[in-house]
């Protein structure tokens, strides 16, 4: 499609959002500030520098095998650099522990900022801000699935210290890089069957959160995050660390509350929980992913699961509130195209929220109107967000339509062969 044929697209739509009183320019601006964090895994199926062609454990899956997926860190930051250019906006990277250079074996609870430089120096130049995670599976302390919730206290320490090295890390990018690095704590610790004493590892957990947390870092270099999960693979019948325990215990401690999409029942979505605990916390993490039925982690698609989550932070007014990052590996597929389609749905499922006539759609329902209220929000279904979506996309000189799949595919023929 022509330069003209976007404008002249875009100037109808925009009457249209017009006659509901939506001013559109307003609404690119705001979505122009959104920075969404793609996940560093998606690039090399979570295997990570630390020991490359270690197996995965703890509860972590990749499937396929799709050729090139990138063998250490350069060839990963050469792959997120196609990936960013994709992007409309400016856009972060979630990195975990694992994907540490430091040229030889470096245990864990030793990991220091300085194995992580080159990510730093790659990030400023690019102006990405950079979040964190400790790597509490994958690891021979992990084997049989505890880490801070272990019965053996030198286990648990020694993931104590690797959660403690990785919030210092976390600490570094964010005073390298001038905003705060989001530090995401996530555990594999439960039980496969049904346990005889739920609460014992729970209070194990609670201590060895506490020590973690022990040292008090700056909210302008660092946020700390707990994330819940329902099940997972070797802990399908319990885990530690459910929505319960980590709701009370970021309420109590006054840190952030991670929802990941995937890690609910399959009938059960986040969208619903972003405005009850937006009233009593003061930022969340989110993982988008995409489960099918059952955490899979599968590339985020345009569904009525990721709009519903959109729609409720944008009608929470929470756009700051709210840490928006990637979770999912899909090695079916080419590992850059599933960055770039999940992020881009992402995008443009805030930008459609972004485009609904709040004060009318309040208005019907705070006077009782439902049959209108109802009629406006299907009428809203066909709206032409496409038409928004590709001149925001024009504007910001990155890809329009389908073009950005020319850009893979040439990368691919050009790049991956070599791996």
């Amino acid at each position: 499609m022509t330069e003209s044929k976007i404008e002249q697209s875009y100037n109808l739509a925009k009457e249209r959002y017009a006659a509901l009183g939506v001013d559109v320019g307003q609404v690119l601006s705001a979505l122009e500030k959104v920075s969404i964090s793609l996940h560093c895994w998606q690039g090399d199926d979570v295997g990570g520098f630390e020991n490359p062609g270690g197996e995965l454990g703890g509860g972590i899956a990749a499937t396929g095998n799709y050729p090139g997926k990138a063998r250490n860190a350069e060839e990963l930051r050469k792959d997120l650099d196609v990936v960013y250019s994709l992007l409309p906006g400016s856009h972060r990277l979630n990195l975990h522990a694992i994907y540490l250079e430091a040229g030889k074996k470096v245990e864990r609870n030793e990991i220091e900022p300085r194995h992580f430089s080159a990510w730093k120096d790659w990030a400023k130049t690019n102006k990405h801000g950079v979040d964190f995670n400790p790597t509490c599976f994958s690891h021979p302390k992990a084997a049989d699935g505890f880490t801070l919730a272990h019965h053996d206290g030198s286990v648990r320490q020694f993931w104590v210290e690797h959660c403690i090295a990785s919030r210092k890390i976390g600490e570094y990018f964010g005073k390298e890089l001038g905003t705060p690095a989001v530090t995401n704590i996530w555990i594999p610790d439960g039980y496969k069957d049904t346990p005889a004493d739920r609460q014992s590892p729970r209070r194990l957990l609670l201590e060895s959160l506490d020590k973690v947390l022990a040292e008090k870092i700056d909210p302008r270099y660092n946020l700390d995050a707990v994330e819940p999960k329902l099940f997972g693979i070797g802990s399908e019948s319990y885990v530690v660390g459910s929505m319960e325990f980590y709701t009370a215990y970021a309420l109590s401690r006054k840190i952030l509350l991670t929802l990941d999409a995937g890690h609910f029942h399959p009938t059960e979505t986040i969208a619903d929980k972003i405005s009850s605990l937006l009233i009593y916390l003061d930022q969340l993490l989110l993982h988008v992913s995409r489960g099918v039925r059952w955490d899979s982690d599968h590339v985020v698609t345009y569904n009525d699961d990721l709009q519903a989550i959109a729609q409720e932070i944008v009608r929470n007014k929470a756009l700051e509130k709210v840490h928006i990052g990637l979770d999912y590996f899909d090695a079916s597929i080419n590992r850059v195209a599933a960055w770039t389609i999940g992020s881009r749905n992402t995008l443009r499922a805030l930008l459609s929220a972004l485009l609904e006539p709040q004060a009318m759609l309040r208005k019907c329902e705070t006077e009782g109107d439902f049959s209108s209220r109802l009629a406006l929000q299907e009428e809203l279904k066909t709206f032409p967000v496409g038409a928004v979506w590709d001149y925001y996309c024009m504007k910001q000189n990155v890809p329009v339509g389908l073009d950005f799949m020319n850009v893979i595919k040439d990368y691919e023929k050009k790049e991956l062969p070599k791996r």
